[in-house]
């Protein structure tokens, strides 16, 4: 007999030899028909594995906190695409298929690239071999048998020689259909219920343009036919949050390929937006004693050697450019800029903590596949700020951070509490080429924030791997309306940078001491943050931040004057504010504003001209009736100083 310890600590008696899907039998029917994998001592492993000695045991099923669960069951579901690819275009050649957060791919080498008439037909043949339900088997092979049985699958050849020597070469075997693969899979094709085909595409073979170009489909799968009809009313949901359709139909941004990939460029309502944006969190900044500044875009490679970059972060950098008797780079972030401006003159403890912001443009190197509208791109706007400050003042100043990154995204902009997480965010001690290679800084740094962390009781969770190369970070992970994970406003702990670039303070006792830098961004990057925005928003901007507040309709003629009177006015105040007196129907005017987002319109007859009053429609409520100029004014003042 052996011992079985699952997730929750209970401990069950098997019989040496039993498959996990004879564990899951023993808990109950109902968790062995939805269960998909097993993890057993942190390895996933197929349902028919054997345990055949005492060991720890995690079952993962399809839900939706089981990103493993829901991967075997979509690695199983792509097999069946590659099986009826075949079956329908037989000299197709296989690639890879895996499995990704929402569904999995498949690349195939075919002639000509799929029509949407033959991904119905492959779709429909997907359905054939489920209800088929072919058993699915794993079997292993030595190197040369296994490339033997690959021999007409030149791409599959090739990730077998790859496979470091000694490897386990393993197949899965579904009828007449045999693929490469290390698993894990269902026990049957009949346990996948319900398929759709969303797209398909081109894409390089290993994602290197320098190789063929391959054709995707990319699909999904689910036990249940009602978790696929929810899942494509959440696509079209995204489809209307896409904030490259909401920016080019509320005429924010455009991009051309004269200009390049990844260089969007902000048209007047985009330029609005960012302006405002950035006015705010300079103010927020600024009430907190941070001094601004500038800095340029482009530096002297020795300036990213001494920082550590050219190291660490060059294959994101643009190439350097050779100008005189120097190589220039275009920047790929502001801190070595920032620890100069420190070290320009001498500083006291007295005179920490010293908070530099700056809105600054930094420029990346994103693979033109990889760049998508305002979301990545190769120059984006940072909201950065370093804090140079003494040992006893970390706590303090991290909580400071934290505080106002709270009052940004839940208090102005209205996030709920709960759909924040804060992620402790920490090297990869498996890796340490990746970091800066300082074991007592990471392990004090590391240590620091996660005491801050607890001292503030903050739920937080832990990370490896997500740190920057030169230190750990508190990343905080918002929830979007599409249920994404992302990662904006970030606060990171750094002893390295002070020490590569020798910053000192005079301490109390008169010696020489060495600062630790902070480092944060509350709205990330400008272009990032408006993006997030848009699909949160819908492009149903606050008044606040929306390119024009107020739209003002006359209904004839009759009341231009009286309209233009009212923009004045309205101007005065501060308010964004357009006159619509085109030769339409006012019926026709209020729908086009309402498709351009409004906030507001003033519907304007005979009756408001002689009382002097506007008729209000509200973007959100519709008619809300008439006010005098002067409380509609009060209104309007009262919700962009709340924020609402």
């Amino acid at each position: 007999m052996i011992k079985v310890t699952l997730k929750d600590g209970s401990i069950l008696e098997m019989e040496s030899g039993s498959s996990i899907l004879d564990v899951a039998k023993k808990i109950s029917e109902g968790l062995a028909r939805n269960m998909t994998c097993g993890e057993v001592n942190g390895e996933i492993k197929d349902l028919r594995y054997k345990l055949n000695g005492d060991c720890s045991l995690v079952i993962h099923t399809f839900s939706d906190d089981d990103l493993e669960g829901k991967k075997a069951y979509w690695h199983t579901t792509s097999h069946i695409m590659a099986q009826a690819v075949k079956r329908l275009f037989p000299d197709a050649k296989l690639a890879i298929g895996p499995a990704i957060e929402n569904g999995f791919y498949y690349d195939f080498d075919v002639e000509k690239p799929f029509t949407d008439e033959d991904k119905a037909n492959i779709e429909q043949e997907m359905k054939k071999i489920i209800k088929e339900n072919l058993s699915i088997e794993r079997f292993s092979l030595p190197k040369k048998e296994a490339l033997e049985l690959m021999k007409d699958e030149p791409y599959k050849q090739e990730l077998i020689n790859d496979l470091p020597e000694g490897e386990e070469i393993s197949f899965y075997k579904q009828g007449d259909f045999t693929d490469l693969c290390a698993g894990p899979h269902l026990v049957s094709t009949g346990k996948i219920k319900s398929v759709k085909i969303l797209s398909s595409s081109g894409a390089y073979w290993r994602g290197d343009e320098k190789n063929k170009m391959l054709q995707r489909i990319y699909a999904i799968s689910f036990p249940k036919a009602s978790q696929l009809d929810e899942y494509l009313k959440f696509l079209e949901e995204a489809k209307q949050r896409d904030h490259r359709k909401i920016g080019k139909d509320l005429e924010i941004f455009m991009t051309h390929k004269l200009v390049g990939a990844g260089l969007p460029m902000y048209l007047p309502n985009g330029a609005t937006i960012r302006r405002i944006l950035e006015r705010y969190i300079q103010d927020k900044e600024l009430e907190l004693g941070y001094e601004h500044v500038y800095t340029p875009s482009l530096a002297n490679v020795e300036l990213y050697k001494v920082s550590g970059h050219w190291d660490h972060y060059k294959d994101d950098m643009f190439p350097p450019m050779k100008m005189d008797n120097e190589e220039m780079v275009l920047r790929p972030m502001n801190c070595p800029h920032h620890m100069l401006i420190y070290k320009s003159k001498m500083r006291s403890y007295r005179d920490l903590p010293i908070r530099i912001g700056e809105l600054a443009h930094d420029f990346r190197y994103e693979a033109s596949g990889s760049v998508c509208g305002l979301e990545r791109v190769r120059q984006m706007c940072q909201n950065d700020a370093h804090l140079f400050v003494r040992p006893d003042q970390i706590k303090e100043e991290v909580g400071r951070v934290l505080n106002l990154i709270k009052e940004v995204y839940q208090k102005d902009f209205g996030f709920p509490a709960s759909s924040f997480k804060y992620r402790l965010s920490l090297r990869d001690k498996a890796n340490k080429e990746k970091y800066i290679d300082n074991d007592e800084m990471w392990e004090t740094a590391e240590s620091q924030l996660r005491e801050i962390l607890k001292e503030l009781n903050i739920d937080f969770y832990e990370a490896e791997g997500e740190a920057a190369f030169y230190g750990p970070k508190i990343d905080i992970q918002i929830r979007t309306a599409l249920n994404h994970d992302v990662t904006i406003p970030t606060c990171q702990l750094d002893f390295a940078l002070p020490e590569r670039f020798e910053l000192e303070y005079i301490g109390e006792d008169g010696k020489a001491h060495r600062p630790v830098v902070i480092h944060r961004a509350i709205l990330g990057s400008s272009d990032r943050f408006i993006s997030f925005l848009l699909e949160e928003t819908k492009g149903n901007l606050p008044l606040w931040l929306a390119p024009i507040q107020v739209r003002i309709l006359p209904i004839t003629d009759k009341e231009h004057d009286y309209c233009h009177e009212l923009k004045d006015e309205l101007l005065k105040i501060g308010m964004r504010v357009e006159v619509d007196d085109r030769n339409e129907k006012t019926g026709y005017k209020i729908r086009e504003a309402q498709l351009h987002k409004i906030p507001y319109m003033l519907i304007i007859g005979p009756k408001e001209v002689e009382s002097k009053t506007v008729s209000i429609r509200s973007r959100e409520d519709g008619d809300i009736g008439t006010m005098t100029i002067k409380e509609f004014k009060e209104k309007l003042l009262k919700q962009v100083e709340d924020k609402k």
